[in-house]
């Protein structure tokens, strides 16, 4: 598939919904580009579903500059990491853990190569799909010292909500 229209066109006629609100975030203007294309690649490569990826790796190429492409990627990729070891800090029930230094190499939030509010963004959008509260929170916290207003945080979960069930779908046909 060449684009994420094209790939919405696929989908069944049970997820029109999906098909619809993917179709609307398209169109969306309230983001700006590089927000709202960088959690569209953050989020592709965040389900893991590689025909979703190849997708956005091609709506994404001439809207994003490459380092916000690369920070994109990085976020999903960063976040495949922190999100199953933060989860796991946080639900088991020994506190211990949460006491002991992680030792997981994550230098890329430090030096996103792009504004640390849209790669907090990315990585708050991959963690929603994710499942990681301790991430969500982590990442708001940061988002909110930027002057990230509420419904710009709310429209990155309103991406990963959609990215992931678009993925979930396509890839039972």
């Amino acid at each position: 598939m060449s684009s994420l229209k094209e790939f919405a066109d696929t989908l069944p006629d049970y997820a029109k919904d999906l098909r619809l609100n993917l179709g609307s975030m398209l169109n969306d203007q309230t983001l700006g580009d590089q927000r709202k294309w960088g959690l569209l690649l953050a989020c592709a490569h965040g389900s893991g579903y590689r025909p979703l990826v190849a997708a956005a790796e091609a709506d994404c190429a001439p809207k994003l500059s490459p380092e916000a492409a690369n920070a994109a990627r990085a976020a999903a990729a960063v976040m495949a990491m922190n999100n199953v070891y933060y989860r796991f800090v946080h639900l088991a029930s020994n506190p211990e853990y949460g006491k002991l230094p992680a030792r997981l190499r994550m230098n890329v939030i430090g030096n996103p190569g792009i504004e640390k509010d849209d790669f907090e963004l990315f990585s708050l959008a991959v963690s929603a799909m994710n499942g990681c509260g301790m991430c969500i929170d982590s990442h708001e916290r940061v988002l909110q010292q930027h002057g990230v207003k509420a419904e710009t945080i709310q429209a990155a979960a309103r991406v990963a909500a959609i990215m992931q069930a678009v993925a979930t779908v396509h890839a039972t046909l």
